[in-house]
């Protein structure tokens, strides 16, 4: 395991106060209305019940994590993270959405050496409850002494006093959740969290976990791909005042337009994707086709030569109004930058349409 990150703490502009240390978060029903407000020409939501202003799009810090490791995207030059990371702030993104597992806290390391030297403070949100062990074998634990031990690891790591917004990775293991969820709430009356989320919850467990405490968001998978979410757990989600902020809105770069198959099989044998079904016969192909279609919307619009497939796929994500924001990950400037345009691009009635026919008329 690599050594936490000991630089000096900050705090990040822009950031609220905790909820009333003496009672619960307020616990809003009825029908989710999307709170918008306008800051240097970007449109910010309001995350569910916090006071947490977010833009369309968050710099997501999977992929930055590096290799040897389950779950890894292959090697990753960690100065071309920081760039990345850098460049996404510049473009006026204001959140990051990291977790202790990416990397095995290596991911964490390198937002908060990017955060150090950037020129604005981002607003981190982290997560807990997948963990290692001295071999690099990962484990999961929602034990009340485990997620406090992880919190102070993370707090370590980033270099901050509270995180923004502190996340249950999964709901596993399942009769473990309550306890993790109260503890969560505790450290967030503590002062080291400022809200509470989940991430891959369905309907039925955020219910469990709201008669605890409230829940500010959901980080759900969720893309044209990945649609189920929109069943149960979106409209669950908009009923009760809950944030969603999707992960993978471009199927972990299968639809950025710059995949094929040739790129596919040449992937890093460490790379999880090579075994993901979306990447592999028969999905390939049909979804290849579909990235063709995304490039094709997005040249009718923007300006110079369009936007790229990837921005168009994030768009259709925000296209639903349970979405708060979507989180994009980006490797190096370069890719930052081609997804840069997903702060503003919106597709129209009819693009939608489009791309729903389509997958309509090509199942797999």
């Amino acid at each position: 395991m690599t050594s936490p990150h000991q630089s000096p703490r900050v705090k990040l502009p822009g950031a609220g106060t905790a909820p009333d240390q003496g009672g619960a978060l307020p616990s809003p029903r009825g029908i989710y209305a999307v709170v918008m407000t306008q800051t240097a020409s970007l449109p910010l939501k309001t995350l569910g019940n916090s006071d947490l202003k977010l833009t369309p799009i968050g710099f997501g810090a999977w992929a930055i994590g590096g290799g040897n490791w389950d779950f890894a995207w292959g090697a990753q030059d960690d100065n071309e993270s920081v760039r990345a990371i850098h460049q996404a702030l510049d473009e006026g993104i204001n959140w990051i959405d990291t977790a202790a597992i990416y990397g095995l806290g290596h991911s964490e390391e390198i937002v908060a050496k990017a955060v150090k030297s950037a020129s604005s403070r981002p607003l981190i949100f982290t997560k807990c409850s997948m963990r290692w062990d001295s071999k690099r074998k990962i484990y999961r634990s929602l034990k009340a002494a485990s997620v406090a031990e992880e919190l102070d690891a993370s707090l370590r790591r980033l270099g901050v006093d509270a995180i923004d917004l502190y996340q249950i990775h999964w709901p596993n293991p399942g009769e473990g959740m309550e306890e993790g969820w109260a503890e969560l709430a505790r450290q967030q009356k503590a002062g080291k969290v400022r809200w509470i989320g989940v991430s891959n919850f369905n309907a039925a467990q955020m219910q469990r976990a709201q008669a605890i405490a409230p829940i500010t968001s959901l980080q759900p998978p969720y893309s044209m791909l990945r649609p189920a979410v929109e069943h149960e757990i979106l409209p669950y989600c908009q009923q009760n005042n809950i944030g969603v902020i999707n992960y993978s809105p471009m199927v972990s770069g299968l639809l950025t337009g710059r995949m094929s198959a040739e790129r596919v099989a040449a992937m890093p044998a460490d790379d999880w994707r090579r075994k993901a079904a979306e990447f592999n016969e028969p999905r390939l192909s049909r979804n290849l086709r579909l990235v063709e279609l995304l490039r094709e919307i997005g040249s009718r619009q923007g300006s110079g030569h369009g936007v790229q497939p990837g921005v168009v796929a994030v768009a259709w994500t925000l296209h639903h109004p349970a979405i708060t924001a979507a989180i994009v990950g980006g490797r190096s400037e370069d890719q930052v930058k081609g997804l840069a345009p997903a702060l503003h691009f919106r597709l129209t009635d009819e693009e939608f349409a489009s791309i729903g026919e389509f997958l309509a008329d090509n199942p797999v």
